[in-house]
């Protein structure tokens, strides 16, 4: 049980030329580790193979019906390029992992009746919802004034639901849609439980990680639902969520494909440099990256998340 719990809120928190770090603005208050690292900035085109600049990634996430915008949640950088990308894209519909989805009708009235769309976070209580604080997002929010915004936020209940009687049984009804009824193939189920274990710092049993993939597989489908609500808006449709959630492998890319297969979607993931690893190809499992693109930075120092479990 105490592991159930413990996954349980980890599921609910939440994926140049050297030595000068590539130009960027916004952070003159943060500290950041590793800015001189001969990755941090680059943006890097993962079927290609090259690296790409910001202007030619904005055209490419423009031209998909669907943008996934990856974010490690601490990193305020993440932030600050995601809300540049919203502005360059101007979707239609933006989706959040962040907002719940009970709070959409809410947000809706709230900007009908003349709400500003940088206090959208204080008028649906961000401060309660266990988020980094609401002036990282706002700049993503502003970035889309006149969007429709969805959120995916799931339940802790349904979370619970899934982790005791399965994705399927806590979706309800559109299960299938999301192939939700289903059990991943053996290879990608072991990935998956593999990666649990590990974001438990290899302490979580092996017969309790099914409990948190499934999860996992809630909260992808219901972010695809989010997406999707968002893309009746008319228009390009972003997402803001988690890197694990933006993977085109198994995050919400692939329940889209299931859902929505004429949608196209490119995925944008944002990675931590580390020391030592000076090559875009020494970050990727199985020698493949699994973004469409990846955009570098340098590390956010952070206290060690394992040292609760030691």
């Amino acid at each position: 049980m105490r592991f159930v719990l413990i996954g349980l809120a980890l599921v609910l928190a939440g994926c140049a030329e050297p030595p000068a770090p590539r130009a960027e603005t916004g952070f003159s208050r943060v500290a950041f580790l590793q800015e001189a690292h001969p990755l941090a900035g680059v943006i890097w085109d993962v079927a290609a193979g090259r690296e790409i600049d910001a202007e030619t990634l904005a055209d490419r996430l423009r031209a998909a019906d669907v943008a996934i915008l990856g974010e490690i949640h601490d990193n305020p950088r993440h932030h600050v390029r995601q809300a540049q990308m919203v502005s360059e894209i101007a979707p239609a519909g933006v989706a959040f992992e962040m907002v719940p989805e009970a709070s959409e009708e809410g947000i809706s009235v709230y900007l009908e009746q003349g709400g500003r769309v940088g206090e959208i976070g204080p008028a649906i209580g961000w401060n309660r919802l266990g988020w980094p604080d609401w002036s990282y997002y706002r700049p993503i929010f502003e970035a889309a004034p006149g969007a429709q915004f969805t959120g995916g936020a799931v339940p802790s209940t349904e979370l619970s639901t899934a982790i005791r009687q399965g994705a399927a049984t806590a979706f309800g009804a559109g299960a299938d849609r999301y192939g939700l009824s289903s059990a991943p193939d053996a290879a990608t189920q072991e990935a998956l439980e593999d990666e649990m274990i590990a974001s438990h710092c290899n302490k979580l049993p092996r017969q309790a990680a099914g409990g948190m993939v499934e999860a996992q597989r809630l909260r992808d489908a219901r972010f695809a639902s989010a997406v999707e609500r968002a893309h009746l808006a008319g228009g390009p449709t972003v997402l803001i969520t988690g890197n694990g959630h933006a993977r085109a492998d198994r995050g919400v890319p692939a329940y889209l494909a299931l859902s929505q297969p004429d949608l196209s979607v490119a995925a944008l993931g944002q990675v931590e440099v580390v020391e030592g690893l000076d090559t875009p190809e020494r970050y990727g499992a199985a020698e493949a990256l699994p973004y469409d693109y990846v955009w570098f930075s340098a590390r956010v120092d952070r206290p060690d998340p394992c040292a609760s479990f030691n």
